[in-house]
């Protein structure tokens, strides 16, 4: 057996396989920074999502908890402190809301009490109240009966 020593073979990567290698890697760590730039530029939606719902649900069960219809008969309350039947809240926004935490002062409140209509043989009123900020809106909607 004749072993020729100028024949070894060694073992390693050529420049190419280094750069082909490079360029894959860099691709894909591209890709990743890309998905986590958009996935951190949308991670306040939740947030803002819940403080919406949170919001519009504070709201409706303060509503909800008033009389069906004015107690003593006389409409036109002016002041939250001085509602006293879901209609006074018809058609109210961030101005009648002045007590919000300043966190939440950015947000956009709409108050629509529908008109006494039969559900189910009961006649109610539709309270929908609806908080938006920027694109993010959520409506959320109760019903006032007369009992």
């Amino acid at each position: 057996m004749c072993m020729n020593s100028g024949m070894r073979r060694h073992a390693g990567f050529t420049l190419i396989e280094l750069v082909v290698f490079i360029v894959i890697v860099s691709v894909g760590v591209a890709g990743i920074l890309l998905v986590m730039n958009t996935v951190v530029a949308s991670s306040a939606d939740p947030m803002v999502r819940k403080q919406a719902l949170a919001l519009a649900d504070s709201i409706l069960e303060e509503i909800l908890q008033k009389e069906y219809a004015d107690p003593h008969g006389t409409s036109g309350e002016t002041t939250r402190d001085t509602f006293d039947d879901v209609d006074d809240y018809n058609g109210k926004s961030n101005s009648t809301f002045t007590d919000l935490p300043a966190a939440l002062a950015s947000y956009l409140i709409t108050i629509v009490v529908d008109a006494p209509a039969p559900l189910n043989g009961v006649t109610v009123k539709r309270v929908r109240v609806t908080v938006s900020h920027g694109a993010e809106s959520i409506t959320l909607t109760g019903y006032r009966g007369n009992y």
